[in-house]
């Protein structure tokens, strides 16, 4: 069975419809879906767009990921309330978050929206984090102590530019640069541009320009693996690191 046909059926079952309601739904035939959830046919592009706005489910969602897999109440909202970045939880029903290595920070410009990228990521669960969608980048440099090169924060996705608030540090996506962490602050003369200025005086601010931007992820708390090399960087390490509490909360100035 396809992806997308296992995806179809497990939407439908979660709705508790027969495939003739569904199908009633969506203006088509009991046939033609059935067709669909057997992987005897693949859905158009116009079908796919049919399915992906009555289920509120992204199209990459459903032709790429594993529904029966993810916690759809825990799914990003994003724009035309589409459900984009699915939020993968465990058996213990703990999310578990993307972790972006230093290597794979060099594709993340060109890969971040692709969901064959973003799978073949490695995953670890943190128990303590909010609602929302999450994901670890890794800090190269010097421009934000504590913080050490090699260090991870931990951030919240940003659905708007309007959410973004002074002096909060964020992880920023950009066409110029691609991965940057900084604090932010507001032009007030200039609606569409931010101030990001580093915590190491020794580096000067600099505007960045909201079209200038592709992701906005809010910090959330920080991994200090500096013990760690590039290799040795698993699950294991990450969690025998967390049980040494070393994990640096907001308070450590960075909210």
């Amino acid at each position: 069975m396809s992806k997308v046909a296992k995806n179809i059926r497990h939407l439908r079952d979660l709705k508790n419809f027969t495939q003739q309601q569904l199908a009633d739904k969506l203006n088509i035939t009991k046939a033609r879906l059935g067709s669909y959830e057997e992987s005897r046919s693949e859905p158009s592009v116009e079908m796919l767009i049919k399915f992906s706005n009555y289920f509120h489910i992204s199209i990459d969602a459903l032709l790429r990921g594993d529904l029966t897999k993810t916690n759809l109440d825990g799914l990003m909202k994003v724009g035309n309330n589409r459900l984009l970045f699915p939020v993968i939880r465990n058996e213990d029903d703990n999310e578990e978050i993307e972790l972006i290595s230093m290597k794979a920070s060099a594709g993340y410009l060109n890969g971040y929206a692709d969901p064959e990228y973003v799978e073949r990521l490695q995953r670890i669960k943190l128990p303590f984090l909010p609602a929302g969608k999450h994901r670890a980048f890794p800090i190269k440099g010097d421009s934000m102590p504590p913080l050490r090169d090699g260090s991870f924060v931990v951030c919240k996705f940003v659905e708007s530019f309007s959410e973004i608030k002074d002096g909060i540090t964020y992880v920023f996506l950009t066409k110029s640069e691609g991965i940057v962490y900084k604090r932010v602050y507001k032009n007030p003369k200039r609606k569409d541009t931010l101030m990001l200025v580093a915590d190491n005086k020794a580096y000067q601010p600099y505007e960045l320009k909201a079209p200038d931007i592709l992701e906005v992820w809010e910090y959330v708390c920080s991994l200090n693996i500096g013990a760690y090399k590039e290799e040795e960087l698993n699950y294991a390490s990450i969690m025998n690191m967390l049980k040494g509490l070393q994990v640096e909360m907001k308070s450590i100035g960075h909210k």
